[in-house]
């Protein structure tokens, strides 16, 4: 719609993906201190309160870290460089599958057009909470996500 004197090359760079999924905020945070230690800008969204309340459950996979699309491959160097030495990091959620860190929780949260009905159907146990892999579409379930 407008433009507000921004080219498509500076868009493409305030894109913000996600380089990790967490079920912990705190863990969270720590990627991103560590990510901003080493020069590369990132931040936290929290879905914890919203799943809470609109899935009727623990969160889970609710705090992502995310990063500046050109950065992306930066952060993950670093993110695999300190995973052996740093729990916090290796605690992040993984697609089994493809390893990819776009995860979801519940899987029916942004594929399903009305989400109060699978709240109702989550609540009625018709179907289970799993979690989603937004790049595979692979689906999985279970007390250990990872």
């Amino acid at each position: 719609m407008f433009d507000w004197g921004h080219g498509a090359a500076e868009r493409k760079t305030d894109l913000m993906v996600t380089i990790a999924t967490f079920n912990e905020p705190a863990k969270a945070k720590h990627l991103k201190d560590r990510l901003q230690e080493a020069g590369v800008k990132a931040d936290v969204h929290n879905e914890g309160q919203v799943q809470a309340v609109a899935f009727m459950g623990k969160p889970q996979a609710n705090a992502k870290v995310m990063v500046h699309e050109p950065d992306f491959e930066k952060a993950h160097g670093l993110m695999v460089e300190w995973e052996p030495s740093d729990p916090e990091i290796g605690a992040a959620i993984r697609c089994p599958n493809c390893q990819s860190p776009r995860i979801e929780y519940p899987q029916m949260t942004r594929k399903f057009h009305t989400p109060w009905i699978a709240n109702l159907l989550f609540a009625v146990k018709l179907f289970q909470k799993e979690f989603y892999c937004r790049d595979c579409q692979n689906t999985w379930g279970g007390e250990n996500p990872r």
